[in-house]
């Protein structure tokens, strides 16, 4: 195509143009209606027992982790004096729930965070997460479940696991001085702690981090007492580990100093290792 002057100029059409315009605006669109789509299938929701807008606790329990859980239960909720009050739902990879709808509770010995009320003192809340709860979905998570309860007066005590392998130190620790527990604490916390602080450059991760990060930027006192130990399935050793730092909250939470062997049972199970070597 030429012009007046003499100038040559490239040809084009803009049908062409205004239709990749469309099939990008498509695309996005798409793209745009599977994000939400994903962004609500991994949505997490609190549900409450009872309609109540605002909770005041002066305590708050999380136990992440089998044997941070299994001790919950075989020491703490054996009692009997504890009450299921709400619970939390979320979908992931990891932790699929049934075809139920998220609004009922989940079935006995399910994947789930169970939040507990203790009869006597409904002051104590305690949150037993037995569920995966996935990276994308700790922020979610903390905002939601915290969000519930009034941060005056409030204390948060997270009790959670890690393997011995992961524990940084330059003196060598074998197998026999293992369990132990290590705490880590907002700047707010001046509660007394059943251990030592957890040492560089050691760190914790997952649900125990996003909730010590939450009560720190919202300067609510928070410790997490995190327990290294050498085995990876829920062992009654490990679980013991737990009754220093829970000793140390107020005279509220009533421990089972020795749960019989019947009880234990329960929540430990013992892994053989079989080799196929010869086989």
């Amino acid at each position: 195509m030429a012009t007046f002057f003499g100038e040559v100029l490239s040809v084009y059409s803009r049908a062409v143009e205004e239709d990749d315009d469309d099939d990008l605006t498509n695309e996005n669109e798409e793209d745009e209606q599977i994000r939400r789509e994903i962004e609500e299938k991994r949505s997490v929701h609190v549900h409450w027992t009872s309609d109540t807008d605002t909770r005041s606790y002066s305590d708050l329990i999380i136990a992440v982790g089998p044997n941070a859980t299994g001790f919950i239960s075989a020491y703490v909720l054996s009692s009997g004096c504890w009450s299921a009050v709400g619970w939390v739902s979320l979908w992931n990879e990891r932790s699929q729930r049934s075809t139920r709808t998220n609004t009922s509770a989940p079935d006995p010995g399910e994947p789930a965070c169970i939040l507990y009320q203790q009869n006597q003192n409904p002051s104590v809340l305690i949150c037993q997460c037995t569920c995966y709860v996935a990276e994308d979905q700790l922020f979610q998570w903390t905002e939601k479940v915290l969000g519930c309860v009034q941060k005056r007066g409030l204390s948060v005590t997270v009790l959670s696991e890690c393997v011995l392998a992961e524990y940084k130190t330059s003196d060598y620790v074998s197998g026999n001085g293992s369990p132990f527990l290590c705490a880590l604490k907002t700047g707010g916390y001046t509660g007394a702690i059943a251990c030592p602080l957890l040492k560089q450059p050691n760190i914790i991760s997952g649900l125990p981090a996003a909730v010590l990060s939450h009560c720190q930027v919202h300067q609510t006192p928070a410790v997490v007492y995190q327990c290294y130990s050498d085995v990876s399935h829920p062992d009654s050793l490990t679980m013991e580990t737990f009754k220093s730092a829970v000793m140390c909250l107020s005279s509220a939470v009533k421990l089972d100093p020795s749960p019989s062997s019947e009880t234990l049972q329960k929540f430990t199970r013992v892994n053989e290792v079989q080799s196929n070597l010869y086989t």
